[in-house]
C-alpha cells in the first residue's frame, strides 16, 4: 500500500495546510453531515500528511484509507484513532453506497471534537514542540 518516497518540506505544509482547511469546515458547518465529512476527510488528509513526513506516500487501491487510518494510529502512537475513524470509515461509506446513513448533530459535533484532539496531538508530532496550529 505504500512505497518510500522523499517529500519537501514544502509539500508536506501543502497537505497538511489542505487538512487543515478540510477541518476548518467540518468545525463551522451546522449541517452534520457536511461537519461528518469534511471531518473524515480531514482525517485522511491528515493520514497523508503524516505519512509524507516519514517519507511514506500511499498508493491509491482498495482499502487504502484502512491503511492510511492505521498508520496514522501507529505514528501518533493512539490506538483510539484506529477505532473512532474506522466508525467513521464505515459510516461514511454506508451512507456513500446506499444505506443513507442519517447524521445527527451531535454526533458530527463528537466527531469533530474528538478529530481536534488527533489535530493537537498531529500538530505537536509535525511541529517537534513548535507552535502551528491554532485551533
Amino acid at each position: 500500500m505504500f512505497e518510500k518516497f522523499s517529500f519537501t518540506e514544502k509539500q508536506i505544509n501543502r497537505h497538511y495546510k489542505s487538512c487543515l482547511r478540510d477541518f476548518s469546515i467540518a468545525s463551522k458547518s451546522e449541517i452534520p453531515e457536511v461537519a461528518f465529512r469534511f471531518c473524515y476527510d480531514a482525517i485522511i488528509k491528515l493520514s497523508i500528511t503524516i505519512c509524507a513526513k516519514n517519507n511514506l506516500r500511499v498508493k491509491a487501491r482498495a482499502g487504502h484509507h484502512v491503511e492510511l487510518i492505521e498508520k496514522l494510529s501507529e505514528f501518533l502512537k493512539d490506538r483510539e484513532i484506529v477505532i473512532i475513524a474506522n466508525e467513521m470509515r464505515i459510516k461514511r461509506n454506508k451512507d456513500l453506497y446506499g444505506e443513507g446513513v442519517l447524521m445527527s448533530n451531535i454526533d458530527a459535533k463528537d466527531y469533530v471534537r474528538w478529530a481536534k484532539g488527533v489535530f493537537r496531538t498531529a500538530d505537536e508530532y509535525l511541529a517537534q514542540g513548535k507552535d502551528r496550529l491554532k485551533l
